[in-house]
């Protein structure tokens, strides 16, 4: 299973070269590792940023590919490298195009600690935890002008835990010789602003909102036709509650204040 990359639109558009070769170069790599020492199976990590802004809603598998940021444009060039590859080959592939990725292991054991120089380029939920920590001192929603219900972007957002399950039902249904292509998502789609009220109710802090201009690379809707998903792998996503799944994440939070520093917090 190869999750390994970085996964920031944003940083991806003022560093395109780290984001071409961490991706598509270090991709290619694996790939060569894995044939030169015969591993049948590869589940791939991919993204939703591979269709860009499509002109229809929900995105299905068959939605062209047509990345408007260097991010999306890597994970394609991976992808094409893969499958390229697959034509002479008897490996086993999964392809899974993530959508907008929440929550944490609601054991407490993992959750999202990205470096402290990646928060500006950060995704919603986390800058959502720290404006509530007081570590920044609002929340930035870039982009209220978008031609959307409300003005802010809309996404899909699919918890961890469903997104875990989902590579297991990969895992088990992949085959040799054979390639599974799926998008992995909730189907529905939600604003930044319901994204936000979620993120107050689930802390319990009344955070601050900063409107500002437009984020670069940026795209105003995208959700999923996760149908199939469902009929191929029998998953469905369970963890759909938007409150809840950032609920969870926020205890990881608070009882690591440092992420996966050596001091860790108890929280009540």
């Amino acid at each position: 299973m190869h999750f390994a990359a970085v996964a920031y639109v944003g940083e991806s558009t003022l560093h395109p070269l780290k984001y071409y070769h961490n991706i598509t170069s270090n991709t290619l790599t694996v790939l060569e590792a894995m044939s030169a020492h015969g591993v049948p199976t590869l589940i791939y990590s991919s993204t939703c940023a591979t269709y860009g802004e499509p002109e229809k809603m929900p995105i299905t598998e068959e939605t062209p590919q047509l990345p408007i940021n260097p991010y999306g444009k890597a994970k394609k060039m991976a992808e094409d490298i893969i499958l390229d590859f697959h034509k002479n080959s008897n490996m086993a592939v999964m392809i899974l195009r993530y959508f907008n990725v929440i929550g944490s292991d609601p054991e407490g054991r993992l959750g999202e600690a990205p470096r402290p120089e990646l928060r500006e380029h950060g995704r919603i939920s986390g800058a959502c935890y720290d404006a509530a920590r007081g570590i920044l001192p609002d929340l930035k929603v870039r982009g209220t002008d978008y031609k959307t219900t409300d003005g802010t972007c809309i996404r899909d957002y699919i918890d961890v835990t469903d997104l875990v399950d989902a590579h297991v039902k990969a895992l088990e249904k992949s085959r040799p010789g054979k390639v599974g292509i799926y998008n992995v998502g909730t189907g529905r789609g939600r604003s930044v602003k319901e994204f936000v009220e979620a993120c107050k109710a689930a802390t319990g802090v009344p955070i601050k909102v900063d409107f500002l201009p437009r984020r670069p690379g940026d795209y105003a809707e995208v959700f999923s036709d996760p149908t199939k998903i469902k009929l191929e792998l029998n998953w469905t996503a369970k963890h759909t509650d938007l409150q809840e799944s950032l609920q969870v994440a926020w205890r990881w939070q608070k009882s690591h204040l440092n992420g996966y520093g050596s001091s860790l917090v108890k929280s009540s």
